[in-house]
């Protein structure tokens, strides 16, 4: 019937062109060690002719687990969130496990469908990176299956959470900038992305613990190039300059420096500029960004 659709081999038809049996096929399948060479590439060979796959949602109900982990990134335009997502699926695999990735796209409702779908495909597990969304919203999701937040906080004992010392890192930043001179140190936030507040809190702490209780400023911004550059650009429209700017990441830094460079307005020979999370492109040369650096990789074989 044209237009019809192909039937799909079953695992009757590979026993059938093996000449074993449906159980001896599963075995070979799920790759158990009790089966002869002989029979395993009599069914290997035969599954290939007829391009047999093993339907792993049938799988995952007999065995009661599906061996996915969902992971769902809050922004997949976000060099760092790809870094970390590279670090879970490399310790996954490892594990026997596969990771299918989602993106939020920097929308706290598009976080709770991506959970809910991953949910419903039986994901053995959770990884949610920078969720814009509150923590405790995704308890319910922790009473299913294990959950793990990266660079979001937690204190419920149903989801775990990693992630580096914000407060420390951002303390870092302002304790350079001022041994280099400057008083007039602005922060533009992070706005609702994970690890903003911890950020702007570390800031202001440094800041006040170096006396420069008068100098504490910190703009309206986003882990962003857009919000980076919208923060920039306010902030040179002022009387008041800062004479150095820490962006919540690298990202919005160098959203950040592209208004810069517009105004030609050199860093850092007129204004200091430092970002976080120490992304590879910081590194480039024509950037050479001042970062405090996350241990990307890491922070995703972790979780």
């Amino acid at each position: 019937m044209p237009g019809a659709k192909p039937k799909l081999p079953t695992i009757r038809d590979v026993a059938a062109r093996a000449g074993v049996s449906k159980s001896l096929v599963s075995l070979v399948m799920r790759n158990a060690p009790n089966v002869s060479d002989a029979r395993r590439t009599a069914v290997l060979e035969a599954a290939a002719e007829l391009g047999y796959r093993p339907n792993a949602v049938a799988r995952s109900l007999v065995q009661s687990r599906s061996g996915v982990l969902g992971c769902v990134l809050s922004d997949l335009h976000n060099p760092f969130f790809a870094d970390v997502a590279d670090g879970i699926e490399e310790a996954a695999v490892d594990l026997g496990y596969r990771a299918l990735l989602s993106s939020a796209f920097l929308d706290a409702s598009r976080e709770s469908i991506a959970v809910d779908t991953l949910l419903q495909l039986r994901v053995d597990g959770l990884v949610l990176l920078g969720t814009m969304t509150d923590a405790d919203h995704f308890e319910a999701a922790g009473r299913s299956v294990p959950v793990v937040l990266v660079g979001k906080q937690t204190d419920s004992e149903l989801m775990d959470c990693i992630g580096g010392d914000d407060a420390a890192g951002a303390a870092m930043v302002v304790r350079h900038l001022v041994e280099m001179g400057h008083r007039r140190i602005t922060h533009i936030s992070g706005g609702g992305g994970a690890g903003a507040p911890e950020r702007q809190s570390g800031y202001e702490r440094a800041m006040r613990a170096h006396g420069l209780d008068d100098e504490v400023r910190v703009v309206g911004g986003a882990f962003t190039e857009a919000g980076g550059a919208s923060a920039m650009a306010q902030l040179l429209q002022g009387d008041d300059r800062p004479t150095a700017v820490f962006a919540p990441n690298d990202f919005a830094a160098l959203g950040a420096l592209d208004v810069l460079d517009e105004a030609r307005i050199r860093v850092p020979d007129d204004i200091s500029l430092a970002g976080y999370d120490g992304l590879a492109m910081s590194r480039i040369r024509r950037i050479d960004l001042t970062t405090v650096r996350q241990p990307s990789l890491e922070l995703g074989r972790r979780a």
